[in-house]
């Protein structure tokens, strides 16, 4: 068979024709074949549709809650760290207040331990002082009978002109004075002056509170013969002026008579302390050695001081005294006219008269705190 045969064979069918009634049959079968394929794809695509839609929507609801979520988070976040914020400060307030109750304790320690070791210095030093022989009289008292540290004050009182100040032997004939109050002073036949009496007020110590300290210049030197105080001082300054002797230059040597010890003072303050720890030391005086003791001076610094006006009760000041006379006749006179009981006046201890236009000053010495 040729191939032109075969090509004959497999001839397509022919489409059935419009025109005939089999070919618009088929045509309608055609296409509702076709449509139902359509209805039936978009049914599908509905279906699809609507499943994107719930995918959509449960995507949208999964998404506000997150952003709620993380709204709530972020809220609870911030407010977490405001309270740390807040916990912080409060920590570092607390730290502040340890730290400057810390710097309070340590200057409180620090103030303690000065006192102490000011205390024990002080207790050194009282238990190095200078000895003294105390024998008992076979007299015995009440512990309210010991007596007490007393003070008899110096005290400088500036006079103005015309006026003298006059001491009595008794306290009641100065009353007396001071009560008439104005006095007629007959100096001569035709001259009478007329003074005036006041009462003299003083101040006067009432508490005084000392603080002692070792002076780091000056030693107490103690234990010491009965001999020339000149060559005693002499010998001292030359044995404690040796460096072999662990002394140095001296700057003054001086004799308390009123407790038979020697005070000397060294121009450098890296002397005394070794003497002292020494304490005891043999010294050449006259013909032999001598052991004298050395201990601290203390210097004495006023801390507390409480004062009280006080009346003499003794003196009188007399004012409006005139320049009328020489300063010794007047004086003289004034002291005749308050002598003479029918004047009111006395025994008369001390007069100072201060004329006018002059300056003097008085000295008070013993004055009591009760007068």
């Amino acid at each position: 068979m040729s191939s032109d045969e075969d090509f004959s064979l497999v001839e397509q069918i022919p489409e059935p024709s419009e025109d005939t009634l089999e070919g618009i049959k088929a045509l309608i079968d055609n296409y509702k074949t076709k449509y139902e394929h359509l209805v039936e794809e978009q049914k599908e695509l509905a279906a699809c549709i609507d499943d994107r839609r719930d995918l959509t929507k449960q995507f949208k609801q999964r998404s506000e809650k997150l952003t709620q979520s993380l709204k709530e988070e972020e809220r609870s976040n911030k407010a977490q760290i405001e309270n740390e914020k807040a916990r912080l400060e409060l920590i570092k307030e607390e730290e502040r207040e340890l730290m400057l109750e810390i710097k309070k304790v340590e200057a409180a320690l620090e103030e303690e331990e000065a006192r102490n070791n000011h205390l024990e210095q002080q207790n050194e030093v009282f238990t190095a002082v200078p000895e003294k022989t105390v024998v008992f009289m076979g007299e015995t008292g009440k512990a309210t009978d010991t007596q007490t540290f007393e003070m008899n004050p110096h005290i400088v009182y500036p006079m103005e002109g015309g006026t003298a100040l006059v001491t009595f032997e008794e306290e009641v004939v100065a009353k007396k004075i001071l009560t008439m109050k104005k006095h007629h002073v007959n100096l001569s036949e035709d001259c009478i002056i007329t003074v005036e009496a006041r009462p003299v007020q003083l101040m006067v110590p009432n508490l005084v509170e000392i603080d002692s300290e070792v002076c780091p210049q000056r030693i107490l030197i103690s234990n010491l013969p009965k001999m020339d105080f000149d060559i005693l001082l002499s010998k001292l300054e030359i044995h404690f002026s040796k460096r072999k002797n662990g002394g140095g230059e001296v700057e003054d040597c001086e004799l308390l008579p009123d407790s038979g010890t020697v005070v000397l003072t060294f121009v450098e303050n890296k002397f005394a302390r070794g003497l002292t720890e020494k304490e005891y030391h043999e010294v050449q005086l006259q013909e032999k050695k001598h052991t004298v003791r050395v201990t601290p001076f203390l210097n004495g610094k006023i801390t507390n001081l409480r004062t009280k006006m006080s009346v003499c009760p003794r003196t009188v000041l007399l004012t409006g005294i005139p320049a009328v006379m020489e300063r010794e006749t007047l004086q003289d006179l004034l002291e005749i006219h308050f002598q003479k009981s029918s004047n009111g006046g006395g025994e008369i201890e001390a007069l100072l008269f201060n004329p006018l236009g002059q300056h003097t000053s008085a000295l008070f010495e013993g004055v009591s705190q009760n007068g």
